[in-house]
């Protein structure tokens, strides 16, 4: 290769080498700034509450723990046992609904997309509300509402099966919609059937969200399922971000689709339905919060899933510490989540730029 061509050829690939580093960068330092907050609301959610509590003295009382050393007893009663295992459930729940949208919407190449496309969340409601008309205790209700969630996507993937023909896609996520109306349906009947005294405001309040009862048994018990869902997650990140460019070009990469989305639903699945047992059906999050991370760092998966993770626990420990102080009586998530996160969905829209390609 003469000299020149070589030149040639180096200011040609030079700006795309650039923007390459340039991106990388961004994502680095997005990555970096997303921590920061997340530390920084941490703290400042621990700090909040009727026992107000100084940031110092949560640092302090933390680092005592970590120690092994004494803490204060009031201090131990009200961050140890109360706020953190509810704070630390805030931001599993955020990051796992933010990561099971990512990867929905990747999967299906839809920006609209959501968790619940294939009905997983109606399922966990109609299992949980099952659970309470029947008085089972609070780790019944939970346990009802996963299997819910999970059964109804088997359900979605057993009536796609037996459909032949057409496209797989549209036939999944139309049998989703399908399912999830009957699920839907059955909430109805059942609020019907429930005493409106005691039964039907405990539905209400758990089909709108909360993580007032949450405590570090319920986190122990949700995280092995949370595990086994997101960590194929983030192994596949990269491959997931393939399936983007249609089957043809994912199989000229050596990847097979089919195989692949059925582990990305899997996997997205279990996540989603560990998450609404313990706290309810909260919207939004799985939609929003994956737009958002393509505003700041593109539609690449593997980079999208990590900020998505990130960015959807500092919205989800923000929303639910203002829940939690806003008024005397706790706000429902799921009222909080859809006043805030609609107008910044139409604020991201508004501002003309690609959030999907």
């Amino acid at each position: 290769m003469s000299a020149e061509t070589s030149g040639a050829l180096g200011a040609a690939t030079a700006p795309g080498a650039a923007a390459r580093d340039a991106g990388t960068a961004r994502y680095l330092a997005v990555l970096g700034v997303l921590a920061a907050v997340l530390v920084v609301v941490l703290i400042g959610a621990a700090t909040l509450g009727p026992y107000r509590l100084s940031p110092a003295e949560v640092v302090g009382a933390v680092w005592r723990r970590l120690a092994g050393q004494p803490v204060e007893r009031v201090v131990e009663t009200v961050l140890f046992n109360i706020r953190l295992p509810r704070i630390a459930t805030a931001a599993l729940v955020g990051a796992s609904l933010a990561a099971a949208g990512a990867a929905y919407q990747s999967l299906f190449r839809n920006p609209l997309v959501s968790p619940d496309i294939l009905g997983v969340s109606t399922g966990a409601g109609l299992g949980a509300v099952t659970a309470i008309l029947l008085s089972l205790p609070v780790f019944a209700i939970q346990l009802f509402g996963f299997v819910g969630g999970v059964a109804t996507v088997l359900v979605v993937m057993a009536l796609t099966g037996s459909l032949r023909g057409g496209n797989r896609l549209l036939t999944l996520v139309l049998s989703g919609i399908v399912v999830g109306a009957l699920a839907s349906a059955a909430i109805s009947l059942v609020k019907v059937l429930a005493d409106p005294y005691d039964q039907l405001p405990t539905i209400t309040f758990w089909l709108l969200g909360s993580l007032a009862r949450i405590t570090s048994a319920d986190l122990r018990a949700v995280l092995p399922a949370v595990a086994v869902g997101l960590v194929p997650l983030v192994l596949l990140r990269w491959r997931i971000g393939v399936l983007s460019l249609g089957d043809d070009e994912a199989r000229a990469l050596g990847i097979e689709p089919s195989r692949l989305r059925l582990i990305v639903i899997g996997a997205a699945t279990m996540v989603t339905a560990a998450v609404v047992a313990i706290s309810g059906v909260v919207g939004w999050v799985g939609l929003m919060v994956p737009h958002m991370g393509r505003f700041l760092v593109g539609p690449r998966f593997d980079r999208l899933l990590p900020v998505s993770l990130l960015a959807g626990a500092v919205f989800m420990v923000a929303v639910d510490t203002l829940a939690r102080t806003m008024a005397a009586v706790e706000v429902p998530l799921g009222i909080l989540t859809a006043a805030l996160g609609a107008p910044l969905f139409v604020a991201l829209l508004a501002r003309g730029r690609r959030v999907w390609s």
